[in-house]
């Protein structure tokens, strides 16, 4: 016995290909979730740039701070027919949401996972433009993009796709409503964009923190997005977190 694992380790290290395969193996278990945010976002930018370079100025991966909080934007579309504010989401398995839902529910299966509506996040990084940018808001079309693994079940006037379907989405906003000079807006964004890894970093440890007190919160009863007491409640599919504050107050929690 000890022969054949002796030999199977000298097999192992004489075979460096064998090696390198074993290790990217590895790397691809641990790093899975951000390979696969990495590849999401690659893709994204890949479908932008079939967009004609005279018509529309693409950002990707913009970083704006407003109010002392910082708001990272996956990718801005600048246009004459509007500013489009794109918010991504390698989600793949059946979504299902409402356009004014507090959650969505991804489905594998048997399985499901609540996540919290994109659309609201990416409202907040329309208004941070909107602010920043001293454009109103009408000028701005949210889009929700979701990858091609994703089956999209979710009512909304505010387009969520996916991915193949981005820019015949974007073609389709065909009215010239913005009268100021895209590459005046660009420039204004690229000046106000935060390059600094540091800050970006502390940007994500920001977020990290607010998960976990937004969960730490939830497990004292009491609701994260009001402050009031959060109660058990029962529904349809069985019994759920809710805020006591409802219907002024939307929050929920599947037990």
């Amino acid at each position: 016995m000890n022969e054949l694992v002796n030999t199977v380790i000298e097999v192992f290290f004489a075979n460096p290909i064998f090696i390198g395969l074993v290790v990217l193996a590895i790397m691809c278990v641990v790093f899975y979730s951000k390979i696969v945010g990495i590849m999401g976002e690659f893709w994204v930018k890949t479908e932008l740039w079939k967009l004609s370079r005279k018509d529309y100025i693409v950002l990707n991966n913009i970083m704006i701070c407003s109010n002392e909080t910082t708001h990272q934007i996956d990718h801005i579309v600048i246009s004459k027919y509007g500013i489009f504010v794109i918010e991504t989401k390698n989600y793949g398995g059946l979504i299902i949401g409402k356009e004014h839902s507090e959650n969505w529910v991804q489905y594998f299966g048997k399985k499901k996972y609540y996540f919290k509506n994109p659309i609201y996040q990416n409202y907040g990084h329309l208004k941070v433009l909107s602010d920043v940018l001293n454009i109103s808001e009408n000028k701005f079309i949210s889009i929700i993009v979701l990858s091609n693994r994703a089956k999209v079940r979710v009512t909304s006037n505010i387009p969520v796709i996916q991915l193949d379907l981005l820019v015949n989405t974007i073609k389709k906003y065909n009215n010239e409503i913005l009268d100021i000079d895209i590459s005046t807006i660009a420039n204004k964004l690229n000046e106000l964009n935060i390059k600094d890894k540091k800050i970006r970093k502390k940007h994500i440890e920001n977020i990290k923190t607010k998960i976990k007190d937004d969960n730490k919160k939830v497990d004292e009863m009491i609701c994260p997005k009001c402050g009031g007491a959060l109660l058990i409640k029962n529904g349809k599919y069985g019994s759920f977190i809710g805020c006591s504050n409802y219907p002024k107050c939307r929050f929920f929690r599947k037990r």
